[in-house]
């Protein structure tokens, strides 16, 4: 029986064995530098050849003490580390070496292939003379960037203590000195700043600023998300004072809503309630079977002015944040929680928009006034739906038949109007966490979609509808909510993904009504997510823009986000156009032009944006601190995404996601078909593929950056599966040239290789 083969020996990385030569005083032999490696005598050859590589490129000097080839009169090396500092008028990159600051280096916006860095960015170029003092730069990498400061984890290391980062894209960590500890331990969440070393390829090294507290507490998750990101925390003393100084409005020239039986719906654990509503049947002989309805919006214009020190604020922030635990608000409290929040009961100033539909869900006509108004109830959507269902409690069921009862009338024709315009609606899972007390998670589950949800979201579109076309009709420019029509090339990807599963779809341009109706033909649950999410990713990014391009995924020529100002400024924007246009009294919108609200929606965007990246990562650490103690269970779940590196696995009970790496799969070589979203075994022809279910153990969880890696211990092929093994089986009887193609190696030619394990020898 033959002996098995010897398991290769992992060489260093390039930049690891830089980073080791760089922080040696002295130049380590081979055979130093293979003991520092963990590696044996076989791996000589590789080690000398990957030295001599860098002595080419001029990283390091030889042995000899030779210098690098067209080593610079000054000193500069050909090759070398820069660091972008600018973009001049000619849109090349000015850069600039550690080694000599004084030096002008150049590189040249012509000489790039693909996406151009930007300042800030860390580069390993190849220079070229120019001068004194002056060079051309050829870039050969991107290097990763050094940020000025990064939040993350002190833990223990063969070499000392080292900080690794929360952001789960960061490509290094940190050494931190016993001076640079700031009273911090080990296992603390820290923020600090990045010390840039004399030797750019070397571990860089931090230095405490601030301890953030245990990284395990989940109470300082939220805080440590915020502050790596830049979140503002702090408004300004002179926004503070306005908000402090700010009074409750009299009713004067206002419209008195205060005996309309107005209602808020959110949330039970909802701090800030920026909307509220009524509906009751329009009388009117013109038009049976319709609605009149009112949707009141707090009057945050009224407090905020433009230009004022609580508007700078709200503008930097573009909206609140909302975690789990807390809100890091667009508002201070004084007017986010109290006197712009329509809270039961008590007087409160608002903008109402007053519309009319008919039997058909058709908006009819709409007027927008501003006035005063008492909230009725504030009600929960789970006890709207309860007593909906039947089951009212002692508040609500006076309130059944008069105030419930229209409401869940109108949004009926809302929602038949919105089936029949053929908007987009994906039900795709969210997790939620919740919390029993302040710092004490007690469970994450799935969030359930409740019609009570939709009720409002209907509501709330309509109005967003009512005022994107008074603004229009006024030609007055405004922000607008705008949705591009889906990218081509990845409709393409959801085509051939579809054809391969049997599903019927038609290449082309395409409707919004199109894939709701996909999503109706597809009868089993498990498909139906998954096309889902392909249908999701197809969409282009929503934006603010005052080029109304209209809104494809509600399939609306005219959008614009009206109904909540307390926690977005871009409603802030349309309130003041709309007090400008409607003449309803100070706080008007000041003149400006369409370039610069161009401006002012690109920020927004990137805010809105920002906000969702900080809600997302939160969510996700909260998620691995809940699992933490649950590793090595068992867990039913589904196969979501599937990539070369392994696959993306979603849980039944709580929807977590986490990764099933592919050297988990078993001992055989896994490919990646892309033709099917599919690994396939090369050898024996296991398939993994979309939709498939699966019972995972949670192998870790990875508390510092949110992420999650399980085991898959049970499998069952879904539909997708089996397409895609019936084309490996018809490829592999085949051979060369079979159904599916082959290359060279004899798989496949449209999978690509996994880095799974290698198949075990066969016994001779």
């Amino acid at each position: 029986m033959a002996s098995p083969p010897r398991k290769p020996e992992r060489m260093p990385s390039r930049d690891e064995l830089l980073r080791v030569l760089s922080q040696a005083e002295e130049r380590p032999r081979t055979n130093e530098l293979l003991k520092a490696f963990g590696l044996k005598a076989t791996a000589r050859p590789l080690m000398k050849r990957m030295v001599r590589e860098l002595e080419s490129e001029g990283l390091i000097v030889s042995r000899r003490g030779r210098k690098p080839r067209d080593v610079a009169l000054d000193g500069l090396p050909p090759v070398g580390v820069v660091d972008v500092t600018a973009i001049d008028e000619n849109g090349d990159l000015v850069c600039q070496s550690a080694m000599a600051a004084a030096a002008r280096i150049l590189l040249p916006v012509e000489a790039l292939d693909g996406k151009a860095p930007t300042v800030g960015d860390r580069l390993l170029v190849r220079l070229y003379p120019r001068g004194a003092e002056r060079y051309d730069a050829h870039l050969m990498r991107l290097l990763p960037r050094l940020e000025n400061e990064v939040v993350g984890v002190l833990e223990q290391s063969e070499d000392g203590v080292r900080l690794r980062p929360t952001d789960r894209n960061a490509k290094m960590e940190y050494r931190v000195g016993p001076e640079d500890l700031g009273g911090a331990g080990l296992g603390d969440m820290v923020k600090a700043s990045v010390v840039q070393s004399p030797r750019p390829l070397a571990l860089p090294r931090a230095r405490v600023l601030e301890r953030l507290g245990r990284a395990d507490d989940p109470g300082i998750v939220s805080l440590a998300v915020a502050t790596r990101l830049g979140l503002p925390m702090a408004f300004s003393a002179q926004a503070l004072a306005l908000a402090a100084a700010a009074t409750q409005v009299e009713l004067g020239k206002r419209t008195d809503y205060r005996n309309l039986d107005l209602v808020t719906i959110d949330g039970a654990d909802a701090r800030d309630f920026d909307d509220a509503v009524w509906a009751a049947a329009d009388h009117a002989p013109s038009n049976p079977g319709g609605y009149r309805i009112v949707v009141a919006i707090a009057d945050v214009a009224h407090y905020v002015r433009p230009g004022d020190p609580l508007d700078r604020d709200a503008h930097e922030r573009g909206n609140s944040v909302y975690f789990p635990d807390r809100v890091i608000p667009m508002l201070p409290e004084e007017l986010s929680n109290e006197l712009c929040s329509l809270k039961p009961e008590v007087e409160r100033a608002c903008v109402v928009a007053e519309m009319r539909i008919d039997a058909n869900g058709s908006l009819l006509d709409q007027r927008f006034r501003r006035g005063l108004m008492r909230s009725r109830a504030r009600l929960t959507y789970e006890r709207v739906q309860a007593a909906r269902d039947g089951f009212p409690d002692d508040e609500i069921a006076p309130l059944l038949e008069p105030v419930i009862g229209p409401l869940y009338a109108a949004y009926e024709i809302l929602a038949a109007a919105r089936r029949k315009r053929g908007a987009i609606d994906l039900d795709l899972p969210e997790r939620r966490v919740i919390f029993a007390e302040p710092g004490q998670m007690a469970e994450v589950t799935r969030r359930v979609r409740l019609d009570s949800h939709m009720l409002i979201e209907e509501f709330m579109i309509l109005a967003n509808v009512a005022a994107a076309t008074v603004l229009e009709e006024a030609n007055q420019p405004a922000l607008y909510r705008v949705h591009d029509k889906p990218d081509p090339l990845k409709l393409e990807t959801l085509s051939e993904f579809l054809e391969r599963v049997g599903v019927p779809w038609t290449r082309g341009a395409k409707r919004p009504g199109d894939f709701t109706a996909l999503l109706e033909k597809i009868s089993e649950p498990a498909m139906r997510e998954t096309v889902s999410g392909f249908i999701l990713r197809s969409q282009a990014q929503a934006v603010y823009s005052p080029r109304n391009i209209g809104h494809f995924g509600l399939n609306l020529r005219r959008y614009a986000h009206f109904t909540s100002p307390i926690r977005r400024y871009s409603d802030l924007v349309v309130h003041r156009a709309l007090i400008k246009v409607c003449r309803l009294g100070e706080g008007a919108l000041p003149e400006t032009d369409v370039e610069a609200l161009a401006e002012e929606g690109a920020h927004l965007s990137r805010c809105e944006r920002r906000a969702m990246e900080a809600e997302r990562a939160a969510l996700d650490r909260l998620v691995a601190l809940y699992m933490a103690d649950k590793e090595g269970s068992r867990f039913a779940a589904k196969i979501t995404g599937c990539q070369r590196f392994g696959l993306f696995v979603v849980l039944d009970q709580i929807g977590a996601e986490g990764l099933v790496p592919v050297s988990s799969l078993g001992e055989d070589m896994f490919q990646f078909d892309e033709r099917h979203h599919a690994l396939v075994g090369r050898r024996w022809g296991k398939v993994f593929a979309l939709g498939d279910r699966v019972e995972v153990v949670l192998a870790l969880a990875d508390t510092t950056t949110g992420a999650l890696l399980f085991r898959i211990v049970e499998h069952k092929p879904g539909a997708t599966a089996e397409l895609a093994r019936d084309t490996w089986s018809k490829g592999y009887s085949a051979g060369r040239g079979g159904a599916c193609g082959r290359n060279r190696s004899g798989r496949p030619a449209n999978i690509r290789m996994g880095r799974g394990k290698k198949s075990a020898p066969r016994r001779k």
